[in-house]
């Protein structure tokens, strides 16, 4: 059976999450009933990270095995014309060795949170991003932020529902870049490692609003850290302005020479 790696977008709005669910709608469950179109029977597809109820992707990856020899272009566009109207696309697809493995596979994984700084309520963005009524320090987040990178126990910022079997992560960035518009300013983070804890970038991000609008200082950053108790975490941030962005592998199998 030959496998095939998809390249996902979707909107989180509308699913209770990626992973199927019998009685709410998930971006699996949608993928695996367009593949039922294409090919009658049981599907199962394999992502690189579940995303939580309202959190999007842009980057996000996953396979699936098929019955007959699909053209991955064919295939795509197949499986878009029966993903509508679901705000889901497989942006790109290609063959891969049986070997692949969407989420095991997988060298890195990159999210991206959009948190923007206005009174005004959100329109065009509204449950694209997070919206803060308060104005924000930069440079207080970036010092905060320093804090989390690094292998730490971040058992402060995991959800108690983490099912993960250490809470030992490596952070390899956490960066954070202003966007300054006419009536008001984007903060754009960007969070990468190996792998997460269930919440561990929402969790993040909570707290370092908390710094960027002076409930906290950079140090309670730390504090949090080291104190190894989800007591100690801010606020968790809703999951609108949180977008899988990149997932990466040793060999990019959406590489022109894969196709």
């Amino acid at each position: 059976m030959p496998r095939y790696a998809l390249k996902v977008e979707y909107n989180g709005a509308p699913f209770a999450g990626w992973q199927r669910q019998k009685e709410h709608p998930s971006v699996q469950g949608a993928i695996e009933a367009a593949l039922a179109r294409l090919e009658p029977g049981t599907h199962t597809i394999a992502a690189a990270g579940r995303t939580d109820a309202g959190v999007h992707g842009t980057g996000q990856v996953a396979h699936c095995d098929m019955a007959k020899d699909w053209d991955p272009f064919r295939l795509s566009e197949a499986l878009n014309f029966h993903l509508k109207p679901a705000p889901v696309a497989i942006t790109a697809c290609a063959q891969v060795e049986d070997e692949f493995h969407a989420r095991f596979s997988a060298t890195e994984r990159r999210y991206l949170f959009r948190l923007i700084s206005r009174r005004a309520p959100l329109t065009h963005d509204k449950g694209l991003a997070w919206r803060t009524a308060r104005k924000l320090d930069l440079e207080a987040m970036l010092e905060g932020a320093q804090h989390l990178l690094g292998r730490h126990d971040f058992t402060t910022f995991r959800s108690t529902y983490c099912q993960a079997d250490s809470p030992v992560k490596t952070l390899d960035e956490l960066s954070i870049e202003a966007r300054e518009y006419p009536h008001g300013t984007e903060y754009r983070f960007t969070i990468r490692a190996r792998s997460f804890l269930h919440n561990q970038v929402r969790s993040f991000v909570g707290s370092l609003e908390q710094v960027g609008g002076g409930t906290w200082a950079p140090d309670d950053i730390r504090k949090a850290l080291e104190a190894r108790n989800r007591a100690a975490c801010g606020p968790v941030c809703p999951p609108e302005g949180l977008y899988l962005a990149q997932v990466t592998y040793p060999e990019d199998p959406f590489a022109e020479h894969h196709r």
